[in-house]
């Protein structure tokens, strides 16, 4: 059975434009112009193209005026009762992010909605809300998908103990005199298996990086100076003694004007190997001006080059990479660090 249409006498149709025009609320004001384009003779299609709602919008308005008239347009919300949503329940949800999932006895590590609607009403009285609702909390909360951190054992190391190194190093580069350079050393391993990351992409859409049969790998070797980020490097086929003497020798011809070469560095087993020992001990090699500071163990994070260089790294160049050879890949890695080193020494001069 056709709807009837929708008919306006003209001091009608001026006061609906009145009330539209001086509706706070947007959903309102679009209802209202729904009945009005309905009377002027709008189709569906017309008046939701025109007015940037749904289809399905435009039929239920049209339905609720031919049922009550004006009074079916007001938003009927408020007959709902007492929101499910109040400050006790986002708290709630704010409480359950802070831990994963087995926390609360569940057998999937990460969240989904779902999970979390479920966990919720637990803890929340009994209160279901839709997934819609939920990401709206989520929303709220500024919470998002990132991705997890890989934590490393737990320093070996006593609390007094750790901090003392720490403020040491904190030390030497507030004091560090000016014939002497300071910097962060660390290595890095570059795989031609590309490492997946987010990305944008269109609705409906995936990216697609395609993978080697077989993962080759090559290492870098790195110094980040501790006063101007500036990076020193080696690269290398192994990961050895003989690429971090690679890189000592590097820093050498590099610092030459400088009394003592401070390197902080991790504990990592090449840094201390009986090759890079006897190398350090030759002054005729080694020059006999570096000085090693090792810092606590399983504490990259307090490693500088670490989240400076070599995580940006891996961003730039590295994650959904599409190189065919690992050869191309290093020149990519290369690249990135001259550009970097090219990019500091702008700032200085701008400065």
């Amino acid at each position: 059975m056709k709807a009837e249409p929708i008919v306006l006498q003209r001091r009608q149709r001026q006061r609906l434009l009145r009330q539209a025009r001086r509706a706070d609320d947007p959903d309102l004001r679009v209802r209202y112009m729904i009945v009005i384009h309905s009377a002027d003779g709008w189709g569906i299609d017309r008046i939701a193209e025109a007015l940037g709602c749904s289809a399905a919008t435009v039929s239920r308005t049209r339905r609720r005026w031919r049922d009550a008239g004006e009074a079916g347009l007001v938003d009927r919300r408020e007959d709902n009762g007492e929101p499910k949503v109040d400050e006790a329940y986002v708290a709630t949800v704010r409480w359950i992010l802070q831990a994963p999932p087995s926390a609360y006895l569940h057998r999937r590590p990460t969240w989904t909605l779902p999970l979390l609607i479920e966990t919720a009403r637990l803890y929340a009285g009994g209160v279901t809300v839709s997934v819609t609702t939920m990401g709206r909390v989520l929303a709220l909360l500024r919470a998002r998908r990132g991705r997890a951190k890989p934590l490393a054992a737990s320093c070996t190391w006593s609390a007094a103990r750790k901090n003392r190194r720490l403020a040491m190093i904190a030390a030497l580069l507030k004091t560090l005199p000016a014939d002497q350079a300071c910097v962060w050393v660390d290595e890095v391993d570059v795989d031609l298996n590309p490492r997946i990351g987010f990305d944008w992409t269109l609705p409906g859409e995936q990216r697609r990086v395609p993978t080697p049969g077989k993962n080759v790998k090559r290492y870098v070797a790195g110094a980040m100076d501790a006063a101007s980020d500036r990076v020193t490097w080696v690269r290398g086929d192994r990961k050895n003694s003989g690429l971090f003497i690679g890189l000592l020798r590097k820093l050498r011809a590099t610092y030459a004007d400088r009394k003592v070469i401070h390197v902080i560095l991790d504990n990592f087993g090449i840094h201390s190997s009986r090759q890079t020992r006897a190398w350090l001990a030759d002054p005729e090699r080694s020059g006999g001006n570096f000085r090693l500071h090792f810092l606590p163990p399983y504490c990259p994070d307090d490693n500088r080059i670490e989240r400076c260089v070599w995580r940006e790294m891996h961003q730039n160049v590295t994650t959904n990479h599409r190189h065919e050879t690992i050869d191309a890949l290093m020149d990519a890695v290369t690249s990135w660090l001259v550009r970097r080193n090219l990019r500091l020494s702008g700032l200085r001069k701008a400065i």
